[in-house]
């Protein structure tokens, strides 16, 4: 989950920046180790700021579609696919990871604040 986290922003600015995008197979594999996730989140975020530095209101406006087998799947204004994909579904992942960490009896580290592990006066 880390590394599809890690991964996934850079992923879908390289489909944003076309005007239309054929869904891949998904598959994703384990993460070797720590630096690894660390390095693929790096490497994603700046393929992301890339990528946004270049489109302009209209680019951002216009029309962008998604397509399985060359058969339309959904076509919205980029910027909603921004939206509702590159930034809404990865709080939908960052929530889930939170949750396997709670599982797994791990901190879970502050996301929008501290979090219930972190005591804010210490």
């Amino acid at each position: 989950m880390a590394l599809h986290i890690a991964a996934a922003p850079g992923n879908l600015a390289a489909a944003i920046a076309k005007d239309s995008f054929e869904v891949p197979g998904f598959t994703q594999a384990e993460a070797k180790n720590r630096q690894e996730i660390l390095d693929t989140f790096s490497k994603s975020h700046e393929t992301v700021k890339g990528t946004l530095k270049k489109m302009d209101d209209a680019k951002l406006m216009a029309m962008w579609s998604l397509t399985k087998n060359g058969k339309v799947l959904m076509s919205v204004p980029r910027v909603g696919f921004i939206r509702s994909i590159l930034m809404n579904h990865m709080y939908h992942h960052r929530g889930q990871l939170s949750v396997y960490l709670r599982i797994l009896d791990v901190p879970v580290p502050s996301i929008y604040g501290p979090s219930a592990d972190e005591n804010p006066f210490v």
